[in-house]
């Protein structure tokens, strides 16, 4: 498959026959949240013969046979109402080709096997065994490690593939190697100041924006800042700039305990419409929920483009970045200030 491709989603019954006892094909689960979309089509959003490991924090995987289709996203609600949005993986097994544009009832329908396991049974592994009264949920995102092979981030075939598969363009592959190597000068004993000077002017000549390197001014141990505006879905913002944001984190780059990291530093500056308000997500490494400490929310349009992360670059994942409601800032009107963000050559997609 190839990216802008058009694929339908197979029917439930043919899905649930492809499915091992533990709902999953190599390990990688089929979730109740996924059955909405079925019999549905969908362009392909992205190859994802590479992820990252969030839950154990290995670095970059490797996967096979798995693509992410265009606007499915996990809506949480066969598992306590998690909040993460998670972009889900779909296994090839589970899509068919659209060849035509003819209705259904004129196709050739081909016999289904018998499905392994139901409905019923499939939300039931949506938990995982465990000896204490709360819950301990099973998803794509906690049992990623084990559907994936690891993948060394100096495996250059996989860069080739990610302009192959149509993931993304040579020219923008190439400009985010090689800011990734000039980064990497930058952590050498020797020379800092001249290999740090190369990269940020060269980063301004590629993006036209700053090389990412907000620091956290508050001291560890020491309360972070909290502001309350309430968001709703649909309401405009503002992304604070870099220097902004940095006065409300400690030296980790934290805000009561959630990490700005450098793929959203491309962002800052951008004005973007609040997509949902964030209160509980699953914690991928033990499948239990947890409750975030203060507001934060997620933007329309804004996921992490893997262009900065150590080890894992240009994953296609697609992960949805948490904001604290104090590195934004409410805009009332399209026309005010900014506008859109219109991001630089580093931050878009092939397409």
């Amino acid at each position: 498959m190839k990216t802008k491709e058009l694929v339908e989603i197979r029917s439930r019954e043919e899905i649930l026959a492809t499915l091992d006892e533990q709902g999953t094909i190599d390990g990688m689960p089929f979730m109740p949240e996924m059955l909405q979309f079925c019999g549905k089509r969908f362009s392909v959003a992205a190859i994802a013969h590479k992820t990252c490991d969030t839950a154990c924090r290995t670095g970059g995987r490797a996967l096979h046979h798995t693509v992410h289709l265009e606007g499915t996203r996990c809506d949480g609600s066969a598992h306590g109402g998690c909040e993460a949005d998670c972009n889900l993986f779909w296994r090839e097994e589970w899509l068919k080709p659209v060849v035509d544009s003819a209705p259904e009832t004129h196709r050739e329908t081909q016999p289904v096997p018998a499905a392994r396991l139901s409905e019923e049974r499939l939300r039931e592994l949506t938990r995982a065994p465990g000896p204490s009264d709360e819950p301990v949920y099973r998803c794509q995102a906690t049992q990623l490690f084990a559907a994936s092979r690891p993948l060394p981030w100096w495996d250059l075939r996989q860069y080739a593939r990610d302009v192959l598969s149509g993931n993304h363009r040579l020219g923008l592959t190439l400009n985010v190697l090689w800011l990734a190597a000039l980064a990497h000068l930058t952590r050498l004993p020797f020379g800092y100041r001249i290999f740090r000077a190369m990269y940020e002017r060269m980063h301004r000549a590629l993006t036209r924006r700053p090389a990412p390197r907000v620091t956290g001014q508050i001291p560890l141990g020491s309360a972070t800042p909290r502001e309350t505006l309430d968001l709703r879905p649909g309401e405009l913002v503002r992304v604070r700039q870099p220097t902004e944001i940095a006065i409300t984190l400690n030296k980790m780059n934290k805000n009561r305990g959630m990490w700005f990291g450098p793929e959203q530093e491309p962002f800052c500056g951008g004005t973007f419409r609040v997509r949902r308000r964030i209160d509980r997500i699953i914690e991928e490494s033990t499948g239990r929920m947890l409750n975030l400490r203060g507001p934060c929310v997620s933007l329309e349009g804004v996921v992490c483009l893997g262009y900065y992360s150590e080890k894992r670059r240009l994953c296609p994942r697609a992960i949805t970045p948490y904001w604290r409601e104090n590195w934004l800032e409410r805009v009332e009107s399209a026309n005010d200030g900014r506008g859109a963000h219109e991001p630089g050559p580093v931050q878009q997609r092939a397409g």
